[in-house]
């Protein structure tokens, strides 16, 4: 195994604010650590035209057919992973849509297996054998910038014609070069030097929120800023999405209920049925008419 030159990882730097945290007082340390979180929303500001260049690619991808994947070793891993879970019950999107994959497989999701990081076939293999394709679009997560489980990922995204996308940390991320398009909020040193859970891991919690949440919204799973597409899987989201019938159409909790139940849970469509009088039918084709968009289809209803 090479050796690694951590002096070259953005990540790996020692913070000279923090040299003496250990002699501090407890607050002292919690306002060393508040004080470092405020510069990562100003590192992802630089990057926000990437971001949206990234949105834009994924965006068209899912669109035709193509599924988002995740992909990373650690804390990266499991950020990417927390993200993919979290699609299905917002959005209301098959499982398959959005995934992520992590160096070790499922035991690395709940304790750490740090040497499952250093083999790029390893990162071939779990994306060939999700049968990745040229329509999917695969994100390589690395706050270093030089995981070799990511990197072997990204170069099978590309061997198969998939759309590549690296999000780093780290200045001249080794991962970029594998890559089709770079997201690289460099965070600078931690307050603990190395421990990349931290502003790292953040910046890459906020970024990966903004890749599918704006992915959503153009694919039509909002209305406004309210979640039409929620799927009402327990009494919360049940809640929620009579709310947003009601919210939406005017109409009484009461009547968003009836309406939901005869839309099958899917507020979306409840909206729909409530606003024009169609049925459940009749509005399934008027969505997909629209690809999915509820103002669309809405405008389309007021000029029939």
């Amino acid at each position: 195994m090479p050796d690694i030159d951590l002096s070259q990882l953005t990540t790996e730097q020692r913070n000279p604010e923090t040299t003496h945290i250990d002699e501090l007082a407890t607050i002292d340390i919690v306002r060393l650590m508040n004080e470092a979180d405020q510069t990562v929303p100003q590192a992802i500001a630089k990057i926000l035209p990437d971001i949206a260049l990234a949105v834009d690619l994924i965006t068209a991808r899912l669109a035709h057919g193509g599924r988002l994947c995740y992909i990373g070793a650690g804390t990266s891993g499991r950020l990417g992973i927390l993200d993919a879970v979290e699609c299905p019950p917002t959005f209301s999107t098959p499982p398959e849509l959005v995934q992520g994959f992590i160096a070790g497989g499922t035991p690395a999701i709940f304790r750490a297996q740090e040497g499952a990081e250093d083999d790029p076939v390893r990162g071939r293999q779990d994306l060939e054998q999700a049968g990745l394709r040229a329509q999917d679009v695969v994100v390589g997560i690395a706050a270093s910038g030089r995981t070799p489980y990511v990197i072997g990922a990204l170069d099978y995204a590309r061997d198969v014609g998939a759309a590549a996308i690296a999000l780093a940390c780290s200045e001249h991320a080794v991962i970029a070069d594998h890559a089709d398009l770079a997201l690289l909020p460099v965070t600078g040193p931690e307050i603990l030097t190395g421990s990349t859970r931290l502003k790292a891991g953040t910046a890459q919690k906020l970024v990966l929120n903004m890749l599918s949440t704006a992915t959503m919204i153009k694919l039509g799973k909002t209305y406004g800023n309210l979640m039409v597409d929620v799927k009402a899987s327990n009494a919360k989201l049940t809640a929620r999405a009579r709310h947003i019938v009601s919210e939406v159409t005017g109409c009484t909790d009461s009547e968003a209920a009836t309406v939901l139940r005869k839309a099958g849970g899917q507020a979306k469509l409840a909206i729909l049925m409530q606003m024009t009088g169609c049925t459940a039918t009749e509005g399934h084709l008027k969505l997909s008419l629209a690809h999915g968009h509820l103002a669309e289809a809405l405008r389309r209803s007021r000029h029939e």
